[in-house]
């Protein structure tokens, strides 16, 4: 029985970019734009979070001294559409620019973005597939990056993108990203977690 269903949510990849330098002293993302993204099993060569390991960071301090090498399941950060015209609208913008971001990948046509479920997977046409890590929190270098380049408007990022600064996720199928092509959601088949027997099984 396949524990992964596939559903009728797809959404559509309207931008594709990547961060090929890290982040420098002024705290600035350099992120770029591109037509198409071949990826591995290590994610996008010569983006800045490709790698099969990567050292744990601040998200996961509570599992991890800072520093230690662990398995990279972020190496590809995804946005959506919708969420950033919402985010540019608190912020008093026209748009926001997923370069500033350091976005990997925008998807238009999935509602709740932000909120897919840890483990469900984005399968493009092409074949190739992306494991859903976690909501990707906001922080402070896109709130840097956007107040240098439109002065006056990033100091709010933080608030306006909470909910909405879209998920980390990894390479599960190799494959070749491009604009215009459609990804599926497919998401595990099994009920909410219930550690006190508040929801009862079903099945």
């Amino acid at each position: 029985m396949p524990a992964l269903v596939p559903t009728d949510h797809i959404g559509t990849i309207v931008w594709l970019g990547r961060v090929a330098r890290p982040v420098g002293p002024d705290l600035l993302i350099h992120g770029e734009a591109l037509a198409e993204m071949p990826l591995t099993f290590a994610g996008f060569a010569g983006e800045v979070h490709a790698g099969l390991t990567r050292p744990s960071c601040s998200r996961v301090t509570a599992q991890h001294p800072r520093g230690t090498e662990i398995r990279n399941t972020r190496q590809v950060s995804l946005v959506s559409a919708e969420e950033l015209t919402a985010i540019a609208a608190e912020l008093g913008l026209e748009v926001v620019d997923p370069a500033w971001l350091g976005a990997s990948v925008v998807v238009e046509g999935l509602s709740d973005f932000t909120h897919l479920p840890p483990s469900s997977r984005l399968q493009a046409e092409s074949g190739a597939t992306l494991v859903v890590d976690m909501e990707n929190l906001p922080c402070i270098e896109p709130a840097k990056t956007i107040e240098t380049a439109r002065p006056g408007h990033g100091k709010a990022f933080k608030a306006a993108a909470r909910g909405r600064r879209g998920i980390t996720a990894w390479v599960e199928r190799e494959g070749v990203l491009r604009l215009g092509e459609r990804m599926r959601l497919h998401v595990p088949a099994q009920r909410p977690w219930a550690p006190n027997g508040a929801v009862r099984e079903t099945r």
